[in-house]
C-alpha cells in the first residue's frame, strides 16, 4: 500500500460488508450497522469519483469479503438465529423438499441427489457410501468445488439471456456471486465449497475490471489468505487442506501435464498426402475421424493429468491420516466425475421444472439412468 488511505479504502468496505451482514441477520444493532453501512458507502462512491478505477476493484471485493464473512457467522451455533439465518434455512428445505418430490422411480436416485446438492448423505445405504470410500470418489459426495463449479456453470448458460454488453456481463457477474454464495451459505458453508466460492467471487470481480486480470496463482493464493483470515481454526480441517492441496496440484503442475498432448497446431505442417487424400470424399472422412478420435483421447489425457495432478498432491496426506491409496482413481475419475456432473445438470433442471409445475418423465427417467450408472460404476470399481 502507498499510504494510509490506501489502507482505509479497503478496511472501510470491508467493514461496511460486514455491517450490512448484520443488518440482514437481524442484529440488535442493527441501526448502527445500517449508519455504519451509510457513512462506507458514502466513501466509497467518493473513491469511485476520485480514482475512477485504481482501487475499486478492490473496495467492492472486500465490501463482499465482508459481507460474506458477517452472515457466515450468524449461521454458526454461537451466532443466535436471525431472519436471514432462518431465510437461508427454508430454502435448503425448500431445496429437499424438492427433491423428495421428483417422480423418480428410485429412492437411491433420490438420496444421491440430496447427497450431491446438499451434502446430506442420510438417503445413501451403508454399502453406497462404502463404494464411494473404497474407489476413491468419497470426494464426489463432500460439498467443494466440483459440486459448485457445476452450479457455477449452469447459472452462467441461465444468465446468458441477459445478453453480452459491459454493463450485461457485470449484472451476471454480480448475480452469480449473490446466488453462488446463497448455496454456499445454504449448504453448510464448509470449508471446501467456501473455498471454491472465494474462486468465483475473486475471478467475477476481477474479470470486472479488465485491468485487474489475475492469475489462478494468484486467485490461489488470495483465497488461502482469504479464507485463514476470516476463520484461522479452519486451517485444521482435513477437508480444507486436502481442498487446497487439490487446488494446488490443478494450478501447479495439470497445466504442465495437460501440454505433453499435441495440439492441433502443435501437430507439425500437414504433407501433401493428406491435402491429395482429403480431395476425396473417403478423405474428408478419415480426417475428420482422425479430429474426432484426436479430440476424445485429448479430452481422456486431459482428465488423467487432471486426477494425477489432485493426487500426487493429496496422496501424502490421506496416507498419513488413513493409511490408504485408491488404485483406481484415474479410472474412477474418468468415468465417475463425467456422470456425476452430467447427473447434476439434469438434476437441477428436473428440480427446476418440479418447481414450476412438474417434471416430464422422460427427464425423471434419465436422473435414474444416470444415477444408476454412477453406483454401477463406483460399485464395479470398489470390487476391483
Amino acid at each position: 500500500m502507498k499510504d494510509l488511505g490506501d489502507i482505509a479504502a479497503l478496511c472501510l468496505p470491508f467493514t461496511a460488508g460486514a455491517a450490512a451482514g448484520a443488518a440482514l441477520a437481524g442484529a440488535a444493532g442493527g441501526g448502527a450497522a445500517g449508519a455504519a453501512l451509510a457513512a462506507a458507502a458514502g466513501f466509497l462512491a467518493f473513491v469511485s469519483l476520485r480514482r475512477r478505477t485504481g482501487i475499486l476493484p478492490y473496495c467492492i471485493l472486500f465490501f463482499l469479503l465482508g459481507l460474506f464473512c458477517s452472515l457466515s457467522s450468524w449461521l454458526r451455533p454461537n451466532g443466535g438465529p436471525g431472519p436471514l439465518a432462518n431465510l437461508i434455512s427454508s430454502t435448503l428445505g425448500g431445496l429437499r423438499h424438492l427433491i423428495g418430490s421428483l417422480p423418480v422411480k428410485s429412492d437411491t436416485a433420490r438420496g444421491l441427489i440430496l447427497a450431491l446438492l446438499t451434502g446430506d448423505r442420510s438417503g445413501l445405504t451403508a454399502e453406497q457410501t462404502a463404494a464411494f470410500r473404497a474407489s476413491g470418489a468419497s470426494h464426489i459426495l463432500a460439498l467443494s468445488g466440483l459440486h459448485l463449479g457445476v452450479i457455477y456453470l449452469i447459472v452462467s448458460r441461465l444468465l446468458s439471456v441477459f445478453g453480452n454488453s459491459i454493463p450485461a456481463r457485470r449484472v451476471r457477474r454480480v448475480l452469480t456471486i449473490l446466488l453462488a454464495g446463497w448455496y454456499t451459505l445454504a449448504t453448510g458453508a464448509g470449508p471446501s465449497i467456501v473455498r471454491a466460492f472465494l474462486f468465483i467471487l475473486i475471478h467475477e470481480t476481477c474479470a470486472m475490471f479488465p485491468e485487474r486480470r489475475t492469475s489462478p496463482v494468484r486467485t490461489l493464493l488470495m483465497a488461502l489468505t482469504i479464507q485463514l483470515a476470516l476463520a484461522p481454526q479452519v486451517i485444521t480441517s482435513l477437508g480444507f487442506q486436502l481442498s487446497y492441496l487439490a487446488m494446488t496440484g490443478i494450478v501447479v503442475l495439470y497445466p504442465r501435464l495437460a501440454a505433453w498432448y499435441p495440439t492441433d497446431n502443435e501437430a507439425g505442417p500437414i504433407s501433401a498426402a493428406t491435402v491429395v487424400a482429403t480431395a476425396s470424399s473417403a478423405g474428408l472422412i478419415m480426417t475428420a475421424w482422425d479430429r474426432t478420435a484426436g479430440r476424445i483421447l485429448r479430452r481422456i489425457w486431459q482428465g488423467t493429468a487432471l486426477a494425477v495432478s489432485c493426487q500426487i498432491f493429496t496422496s501424502p496426506l490421506v496416507w498419513i491420516r488413513f493409511h490408504s491409496f485408491p488404485k483406481y482413481f484415474i479410472i474412477t475419475n474418468l468415468l465417475a466425475l463425467p456422470l456425476t456432473s452430467a447427473l447434476m445438470t439434469v438434476s437441477v433442471a428436473a428440480l427446476a421444472l418440479q418447481g414450476l409445475g412438474g417434471c416430464p418423465p422422460l427427464l425423471a427417467s434419465a436422473v435414474d439412468l444416470l444415477a444408476s450408472a454412477l453406483l454401477f460404476v463406483l460399485d464395479v470399481i470398489s470390487g476391483l
